[in-house]
């Protein structure tokens, strides 16, 4: 472990100061800041060269950003349990027994929940609700089973308090699938986010409608692209966490982005970006991605002592990377007008085809770099499209097109979409506000749905216009929530936050509605 500097040690100190006595945060969310911040006075990595005046540096200069992942990784950053083995088998160290109906199920789901760890402290993933309840919802009459259905979403929405959680239903229509759907139009809480996974022809009609009636009016399910994520990550993939495709069973162990406008800020133009800058800054963040996979493989101790590694809930070698991106507009435009052009990403199709040269150029790299300890994947990281932070200030999420200069038409949208999607096997995606017209045809979404996902659109997530559950970007938030915390209230989920720094940062409520 290398030394740090006594100022550096002071200035710590002085934040977890401002953590203890601040007004907003809940005592829970002081422990986990305050952890945070004793983590970030570890140096363990290997250091990477370049890294410094890549990632350590003002925010408007940052090109690599490595999510608050700490410098001395404890854990993977995306665990996803194999929560069919749990139900089947039980767990020793927990000391439960299969559970035999729908309480214990139940009962056994939420216990299993606090022991799943990640870098929200929470778990990313809950399960395959429908087909991990299935066997159960029959032990009840059916208005008990969706009562009971109800208290279990509603434990979750106050003890796992953070929307990055994430539950899959789908493809298949199942009863409990239908009643868990039922559930969250009538709840409409935050946690968990949920995900149909959607596959024409696999997917009932009336089943997919009652998901957009209920996406309507509580920003939820999103719909994941079946055949696609499957086609790429076989039959066993989850969503978990904002839209992260993974392997189930296994994992991400770390997710690092970079921040494609700021790398352009360093460019002369287009050639200098493409040939010098763009190649030297993804050399450097796969390099200390790298170096985080060999920590926690070699020297944490995480998969030899956990129970989840010894129990076979997860392995190590269903684990891979995640090379993330944001700016793929900011850095196209920049591009274009040190260039002296005037074309803009999603209108013109310079632009775009400038932004598809750069996406060409990620996927080669990425290809051509060898990572360690991802065998799932390759031997190579899974590029994904990440939306963004709270203080992200002109910084688009992941390749979509900027607020305020969405295409007019939702038909050109799409097809803007359809040139990028194709590139994120572990997660991209784009979120429409609709009208509330829609809700006399709902069939109108679900050709959409239809129709994108045709063109390879991978995640498409809607929500009505006026509602006060909204997504933000991968993840849920209430606008009556957010208003609380910025009059100074505490609020008890911590993605609460990070809406509020996007509603105000990234004006995520000026989306163009459809």
């Amino acid at each position: 472990m290398r030394d740090i500097s006594m100022e550096r040690v002071n200035a710590t100190r002085n934040e977890i100061l401002d953590v203890i006595k601040s007004a907003t945060l809940t005592h829970e969310q002081k422990i986990a800041n305050m952890a945070a911040k004793a983590d970030s006075l570890l140096e363990v990595l290997k250091p990477t060269e370049g890294l410094e005046e890549l990632m350590n540096v003002p925010a408007d200069q940052k090109c690599i950003c490595d999510l608050s992942e700490g410098h001395a990784p404890v854990r993977p950053r995306y665990i996803v349990a194999d929560f069919e083995k749990f139900m089947k088998e039980g767990s020793k160290f927990l000391q439960l027994d299969p559970p035999k109906d729908l309480y214990e199920a139940l009962n056994s789901l939420m216990i299993f929940y606090k022991h799943i760890p990640s870098v929200t402290n929470f778990p990313v993933y809950v399960g395959q609700l429908d087909l991990l309840l299935e066997p159960f919802i029959g032990d009840v009459e059916e208005a008990q089973a969706k009562k009971l259905l109800k208290l279990f979403l509603t434990h979750i929405d106050r003890t796992v308090l953070d929307s990055f959680s994430h539950a899959n239903i789908g493809p298949k229509a199942t009863k409990t699938g239908r009643l868990l759907l039922e559930a969250e139009a009538e709840l409409k809480q935050a946690v968990p986010n949920l995900t149909l996974k959607y596959e024409e022809g696999v997917t009932p009609d009336d089943f997919a409608l009652l998901a957009i009636r209920t996406a309507l009016v509580s920003a939820k399910p999103s719909f994941a692209n079946h055949k696609m994520f499957s086609g790429e990550l076989t039959e066993d993939y989850v969503i978990a966490s904002c839209y992260n495709g993974l392997p189930y069973g296994g994992g991400a162990y770390t997710l690092c982005r970079l921040i494609l406008g700021n790398i352009a800020k360093r460019a002369k133009g287009i050639n200098d970006f493409m040939e010098k800058e763009l190649p030297y800054v993804l050399e450097v963040m796969a390099d200390y991605m790298d170096a985080r996979v060999r920590f926690e493989v070699e020297e944490s101790g995480f998969f030899e002592h956990n129970f989840l590694a010894k129990e076979g809930f997860i392995h190590r070698e269903r684990f891979t990377g995640m090379y993330g991106m944001v700016g793929l507009a900011d850095c196209v435009n920049l591009l274009m007008e040190k260039e002296g052009l005037k074309a803009r990403f999603g209108k013109d199709e310079k632009a775009n085809d400038l932004g598809v040269a750069i996406m060409e150029k990620i996927t080669e790299f990425n290809h051509n770099h060898k990572s360690p300890y991802c065998e799932i994947s390759g031997g190579h990281y899974l590029l994904h499209a990440q939306v963004g932070l709270a203080e992200d200030e002109n910084i688009t999420p992941g390749s979509r097109i900027p607020i305020g200069e969405e295409p007019e038409e939702l038909i050109d949208h799409l097809l803007v979409l359809e040139k990028f999607h194709k590139y994120f096997p572990s997660g991209t995606g784009d979120i429409f506000p609709i009208d509330t017209t829609v809700h006399k045809n709902t069939d109108f979404l679900l050709d959409i749905i239809k129709g994108a996902f045709k063109k390879d659109l991978r995640y498409l997530s809607f929500y009505e216009k006026d509602s006060d559950l909204i997504r933000v970007t991968g993840y849920l938030v209430k606008r009556s929530e957010m208003d609380k915390l910025d009059q100074g209230q505490n609020v008890l989920q911590d993605t609460t936050a990070l809406g509020l720094g996007a509603a105000k940062n990234g004006h995520i409520l000026s989306r163009k509605v459809r």
